[in-house]
């Protein structure tokens, strides 16, 4: 159980990620990822990635400016802008396959919802990590995009969630059954990257 510590990303790198071990068995028609993070970082970074053999950017949650969010399902991308503030910041996006519509929170408060890849579907096996941009399958990294700050809170669902399930994940008590979550997180550290409190 994570649920008081923080992976800290101490310095750029070209190579320090974590790794999140969950298998993933079936191909997702719908999915929510949430997670919080806190840095000064004012270049691109990348937080969540998950990267299949035929998509680098399966799912990729990346912020490109202060200000403004990327959400990638299928290598195609949405942009958000959000209001830009020194602060942790948590994030939550959602995708389903029927209507391709994609929602999106920051630290609980709902964006207008906008479609991408509808009639998709995001494929298995994946490879799943934090604080690095796959450029392909687990590698191919760029330090210029890496995370470095906090991130803790990290859960994914099959399924989208309300705005009331994303105020439950920011505090770490999810009502619906993550695939993943902050509580029991399957993970391995490569290279470094600190578990604090």
């Amino acid at each position: 159980d994570l649920r008081s510590s923080v992976f800290v990303f101490p310095q750029e790198s070209p190579s320090a990620h974590v790794q999140v071990t969950a298998k993933l068995e079936q191909p997702l028609s719908n999915f929510t990822v949430c997670l919080r993070s806190y840095t000064d970082l004012t270049r691109p970074y990348s937080l969540f990635s998950y990267a299949t053999k035929t998509h680098s950017n399966e799912i990729l949650l990346f912020k490109s400016k202060p200000g403004e969010y990327k959400f990638f399902v299928g290598d195609k991308f949405l942009l958000f802008r959000v209001p830009q503030n020194l602060e942790s910041e948590h994030v939550c996006a959602s995708w389903e396959s029927a209507t391709g519509i994609v929602g999106f929170w920051l630290n609980g408060k709902p964006w207008p919802r906008k479609g991408l890849q509808k009639g998709y579907t995001v494929g298995v096996p994946a490879y799943i990590l934090l604080g690095q941009d796959q450029d392909s399958f687990g590698g191919s990294f760029d330090a210029h995009q890496s995370f470095v700050g906090e991130i803790s809170s990290v859960y994914m669902w099959d399924m989208g969630i309300s705005t009331s399930g994303v105020i439950d994940a920011m505090y770490d008590s999810p009502d619906q059954t993550p695939i993943f979550g902050w509580r029991n997180f399957p993970y391995k550290i490569v290279g470094e990257v600190y578990l604090k409190p």
